[in-house]
């Protein structure tokens, strides 16, 4: 049932435990292989530890405290992507942090992520949070420039030289 102006459907939906159970396992070899891209893990140990970030992250699975996972629909009520952040405390105040954004490829550049970022404000007024927070790893590009276009803007920025010759 496609959205109307007057009654659009929401972007931003709870995920069930079935749909969590997917977008776990199929964030933790992406989440090790942007930190294998970004240079922080090696191929051999990149899995082992993202299941272990996963897990001391979500001991508690999708019930985690503190954590909102969201299936992103379209306008025909879709599943797209997928959103999860959690609330946390950044200078003294409340944030929602984005721990993980994932568009579906055959859906991107169509505004699906834009969209979510929208409906996630107010998610995030709803928590009752000041902000949002998110992590964008240097290799992305594509997401850093659009989160500037949402109005996002650096805060920390690790940089890195690789030497030749080091064993």
């Amino acid at each position: 049932m496609p959205s109307t102006a007057d009654h659009p459907l929401p972007v931003l939906v709870p995920m069930t435990e079935v749909e969590y159970r997917a977008f776990v396992e199929a964030a933790v070899p992406d989440f090790a292989a942007d930190k294998i891209a970004s240079g922080e893990w090696t191929e051999d140990e990149a899995l082992d530890l993202a299941r272990r970030a996963f897990e001391s992250l979500l001991p508690q699975g999708r019930e985690t405290g503190g954590n909102h996972f969201f299936t992103v629909r379209d306008d025909e009520a879709e599943a797209v992507g997928v959103l999860w952040i959690a609330t946390k405390e950044r200078a003294g105040q409340r944030v929602a942090y984005v721990y993980n954004i994932g568009i579906e490829p055959e859906h991107r550049r169509r505004g699906h992520a834009s969209r979510a970022f929208l409906a996630l404000e107010e998610q995030a007024r709803a928590l009752d949070a000041s902000g949002i927070a998110l992590h964008v790893f240097g290799h992305n590009p594509g997401a850093q420039a659009l989160y500037a276009k949402l109005g996002y803007r650096p805060t920390n920025i690790n940089m890195f030289k690789p030497l030749g010759g080091a064993k």
